[in-house]
Parts: C-alpha cells; structure tokens; sequence
C-alpha cells in the first residue's frame, strides 16, 4: 500500500474515465427503496434515525410531562388518576432518562465524530445498525405497553420492594425491566464503535492533542457507558429474575437486601447524569470557539475535566441514599466527592467565559442556547452542592427541591446545549440554514418557559411539598406556585412546537448553508453539506488543531484508498500515523434479523421462560448469517 499526501487544490483525479467523487459514491451509497433502508449502514443515515426517533420520545415524554403538570396545576384535581399517574410519571422518567437523553448523546456522536475524525464509516457499522433497531424496538415495546394499560408503575428507578411480585403482580415492572435491557444493549454498542473509531480511525496527523473537544466528551462518555450499565444490567436482570424465577436478590425474608437494588442502581444512576452532561458540554465548547471566533481558551484544561469528570463520578451514587440509614463515615466521604466534582465542571465554565471575554462574539441562536445553558446549569451546580451536603439533603430528600435541582441540571446541562446543537449542525446534515428570527424566539421562550416552570419547584420543596404525589389537599398552600410552575411549562413547550416547525420548514425551503456556513475550524465541515455517502473523497491529512483556521487554502489530503471498494484508513493510537487499509462492510439485513430475533428472545423471556429455550436458535441464525464470510480472499486476509 503507498499512501502519500498532497494538496488539495492540485487534485484532479480521473479513474477510468470517471471522477473519483462518481466512482466512491458507486461504492459507497446506500441502495435505493425499502431493502435499501433497511440494510443500511451508512452512519449518518443511521445517526439522522437516531436523532429523529430520539426528538421523537422527547415530545411523547414532554406531554406526558404536561399531563402531570395539569393534574398538578390544583388542589384536588382529577385530570389523572392515581393508578394512571404513576404511570405517566414512570412512563414521563423512563422516556427521557432511556429513551432520550443518553441515545440522543449518542445519535449525535454516531453521525459527527466519523466526519469530525477525517473518516468514511465508523468502526463496526453493522453493529450501528443492530444498535439502532435495538433502540427503536425497546422504544416501542415500552411505549405499546403503556398503550395497552401495561405501562409500568414503579417510577423510572422501581426501587425494591415496591417493584417486587409482591406489590406489584402485574407484568408493568417486568416491561420496565426489559426495556432497560434493550437501551442498554444499544447504548453498550454504540459506545464501543464511539471508542474504536476515536482510536483507530482517526485522519492522519490527528494527534491525541488535536481531537476535537467534542470527541473527546464522546470518548470519555462511551468508557463511561462500559463501565457503568452494566450495573443496571446486572440490576434489572436479578429483578426479572426475582419476579420470573423467584430468585432472591432483592428479597430479606430470603437472605436478600433492598438496598442492593439502590446500590446497583444508583452506580449506574449518577454516571448516566455525566453520560448526559459531558456530550453536552463537548457540543458547548464547539458552538462557543465558532462563535466566539477564536480557538477555545484552556483546551488541555477540558479535556482533563473532561477525564476528571468521568473518573469522578462513579464516587457520588451514595449521594442517592443519604437517609438509608449508611454509616456517617461513608456519608461523609460522599459528600466531599459530591462537591469536589464541581471542581471540573467550574473549570470548564471559567474557560468558556474567557473564549468569549478574548474574542469577537456573535450572538446566533447555537451561541444563545450556550449561553443560557451555562445560566442555568450554575443554578443547577449550586442547588447540587447543597443537596450533597448530609443535613440539607436529609430536609430535602424526595421532595420538589430535588425535583427542581434534577431538571436545572438535565434540561439546563443537556437540553438547551443540545438544541444549541440542532440549530448549529442542522446546515451540515441537511444542507439548509434554519431560521434566525424563529431560532431567537425559541431561544427566549425555551429559557423564560424552563425558568417559570421550575424555579418555583425549588420553593415547593421548601414548603414540604413530596414528589410523586399525584395530588395535594389546598390547605398546604401550594397552589399558586404550583399553577405558576405548570404556566411555565406550557410556555416551555411552546417553544418546542416552534422548534418543530422551524425544522420541518427551514428543511424545506431553508437557505442554502453551503459547505461551511458558521466559518467553523473542525473536520466535519471540510466536505459538502449535506455529506456524500464517503465523507471524503480522500481522507485529509491534519497538522492544526483547527485544521480550516489554519490553513484556508487548501487541506492536505491522503491518497492510496481503493475507489473499488469500501475501505477506511486505519491509524496509529497516539500520532495517528497511517498503518493499513481496512475493508468496511456492506449493506446488510443481518442486523434488522438479529435486532429481530433478540427483540423476541427479550420479550418472550417475561412471560414465559420457553423463550429462552426457543429464542436462543433464532438468535443463532441471525449471528451465524451477520458473520458468515462472504468478502474476497484480500477481505479476509
């Protein structure tokens, strides 16, 4: 193999009478119609169905949000009942922890880092497509459940023994379970493409150094995710078990403990908060250096923030379990690292505050969305610290307090940068410019809505008011408050409906965006937008950190890839150097088979256990046909 670079403007390529761009899109592009998309596996086709179905649980779980926000809106209302608002709150909790928040982390990464990295596929892609069919089928078991009166009822952690035969016979814990089974399997997957990608298919010259900042929140978010769910795995597992086989995990008559439940959960619990929030402030960093027109200020000092924050938040779950009754000692421990992980988090705040103190801001919408995202977080950040804290956690526990802090931290640390994100990378996937004036109007309805509508939580907590009620008597007092929080809410959802239609709109008869419309720095927006189906006609070569500021001319490119076949440049850890042509798969339905065989193994195995028996040879079809070797002997050497 020789591969050698060169420039970009002195290229002029012809094989075989054909450009190469024509040739690479013969190789290279998913086949038209039904088979076509369903044995698809192009990542950004995958990542635009990620993305999409990911919008589309957020706006199922956000009016399952104003249905508990109109019950609560008064005193004694009867707009849900009690048996059918614990559903809507386990359904509510379930979607947006499950359904949306970590998968749309992920859709993002699966459609930008493979562009942002200066490489045609990402690593694994037919494991990205059974990730996807994982992920919208456990969705859709979950929510034709809750269609058919089977939604679960035991909140979005069904802690023990609440969750248990006894106190709940029905199979509404059993769909909960099974579901997580399902989103962690697909998030698992996803993470380990994520970090192999990183790794292996960087472009050459991309040192450890010059990784955009996004990636790296992505790399350190998927060892996150290995390392964390398979703690609720493991937990949701033995609680099957429990209820199926009477097994005794969860069971002190038994030898059991309830506790462990927690444990197992909150281990996974408060990681997933990072899962969530470091992707987020990857997206963050880059709208803030595009916008502030200069190199973000302090890249060494996030990127160990980043490192830091990962590492530090598998020592915070305990925070969870303050009044259980633990030894003060271990409390006390927690509650130093609960604080300590701020530390980061600050940093990062204080270095996003300086890009834009030293540049020359412009006030876009993707910038206005960082902005009040950064408002808003802090205002999460504090209430956090002070329900670290033993004694005022002791006072607040399950009460609005907490409920108000989740949501500043969550919406304010994931969502408003996420739509800051949609707003910022919609022109490269779709090749059109959304609206400004609409985005502005978004922007400010998103933050005074989100404000109005649980700011006041903090004080309903304070007043005594318990979450997961689904009603109140009017001599508590909470009425104006909580009729205040639900007219926020409604404005917050407002801005949503916009948002929708700015998308559907702008997707249609938007301005054309051009390759590079915001004048960004990274890979991603080196080639068209939208993307041709290989990224690259030829993989660039970096030397910058912000490789189209460095040099606007021209990019060096990489030659030496076959145009005959699908093939990724894969190179060195550490330099990136270049080291070999690898062979990318082709278009497959083995993935939707063994999506398939899977959904019906999990399914079966909560009514019955035959499934297993009967599921297992499906399974193995399914797995035998992905892997059986049909490539060229050059593909298998």
């Amino acid at each position: 193999m020789t591969l050698v670079t060169q420039h970009k403007e002195l290229r002029d390529d012809v094989l075989d009478g054909l450009q190469l761009s024509t040739r690479l899109d013969r190789i290279w592009r998913t086949p038209s119609g039904l088979i076509g998309a369903l044995t698809s596996v192009d990542h950004k086709v995958i990542g635009r169905r990620y993305i999409l179905t990911a919008f589309v649980f957020l706006f199922l779980g956000g009016a399952l949000a104003l249905l508990m926000r109109v019950q609560l809106a008064g005193a004694e209302k009867h707009v849900l009942s009690a048996d059918l608002y614990n559903q809507v709150f386990t359904m509510h909790g379930s979607t947006m922890m499950f359904l949306f928040a970590v998968p749309v982390m992920e859709a993002f990464a699966v459609y930008l880092v493979p562009l942002m990295v200066g490489t045609r596929n990402i690593a694994f892609p037919r494991l990205n497509a059974f990730s996807y069919w994982m992920f919208l089928f456990g969705g859709c078991f979950l929510w034709i459940s809750f269609i058919f009166n089977v939604g679960p009822d035991v909140g979005w952690f069904a802690y023990v023994p609440l969750s248990n035969l006894q106190f709940t016979p029905s199979k509404r814990a059993d769909v909960w379970a099974q579901m997580i089974t399902f989103t962690e399997v697909a998030a698992l997957a996803v993470a380990v493409e994520i970090v192999v990608t990183v790794f292996k298919l960087r472009a050459p010259g991309m040192t450890l150094d010059r990784i955009p900042i996004f990636v790296w929140s992505m790399l350190v978010t998927s060892f996150l995710v290995m390392f964390a769910m398979p703690s609720i795995m493991i937990a949701s597992t033995s609680l099957i078990l429990d209820r199926l086989v009477n097994t005794h995990f969860f069971d002190p008559a038994a030898g059991g403990h309830v506790l462990l439940w927690q444990h197992l959960f909150w281990f996974f619990g408060h990681p997933e908060v990072y899962i969530i929030f470091l992707p987020a402030t990857g997206m963050a960093s880059m709208i803030l250096a595009t916008f502030a027109r200069r190199p973000v200020i302090g890249y060494p000092v996030i990127v160990l923030s980043l490192i830091a924050t990962g590492f530090l938040s598998f020592g915070l779950w305990v925070h969870h379990m303050f009044v259980t009754g633990l030894p003060q000692l271990g409390a006390a421990l927690f509650t130093a690292n609960s604080m300590l992980i701020a530390v980061p988090s600050g940093l990062q705040i204080f270095c996003w505050l300086a890009t834009l103190w030293d540049g020359r801001p412009v006030y876009r919408t993707p910038l206005l969305f960082v902005l009040g995202f950064i408002v808003v977080f802090v205002i999460g950040g504090l209430s956090g610290v002070m329900v670290a804290s033993v004694p005022i956690d002791t006072q607040v526990h399950d009460t609005y307090f907490v409920v108000a802090h989740f949501h500043y931290v969550l919406i304010g640390g994931a969502v408003f940068p996420l739509i800051g994100a949609v707003y910022y990378w919609f022109p490269k996937i779709s090749g059109r410019m959304l609206s400004e004036r609409l985005g502005r109007w978004n922007f400010w309805l998103a933050f005074v809505g989100f404000n109005v509508a649980f700011f006041p939580m903090h004080f309903l907590g304070l007043m005594g008011m318990p979450r997961r009620v689904y009603t109140y008597i009017p001599d508590m007092g909470w009425d104006r408050l909580n009729l205040l929080s639900s007219c926020g809410a409604a404005l917050f959802a407002v801005s949503f409906i916009l948002l929708i239609a700015n998308v559907v709109v702008s997707a249609r008869r938007g301005a054309l965006a051009g390759d590079n419309p915001w004048d960004a720095s990274t890979l991603e927006w080196a080639t068209t937008s939208p993307p041709p189906s290989y990224n690259f006609d030829r993989i660039p070569a970096v030397d910058h950190r912000d490789p189209l500021w460095s040099d606007t001319e021209s990019i060096r490119v990489v030659a030496g890839l076959s145009a005959e076949r699908r093939e990724v440049l894969l190179t060195s850890l550490a330099e990136a150097d270049p080291q070999v042509r690898e062979a990318s798969p082709e278009p497959s339905i083995w993935p939707l088979l063994t999506a398939l065989a899977t959904t019906v193994f999990f399914i079966g195995s909560i009514f019955t256990p035959w499934a297993v028996l009967w599921g297992t040879p499906p399974m193995a079809v399914a797995l035998i046909g992905w892997f059986w070797p049909t490539g060229s002997r050059e593909d298998e050497e």
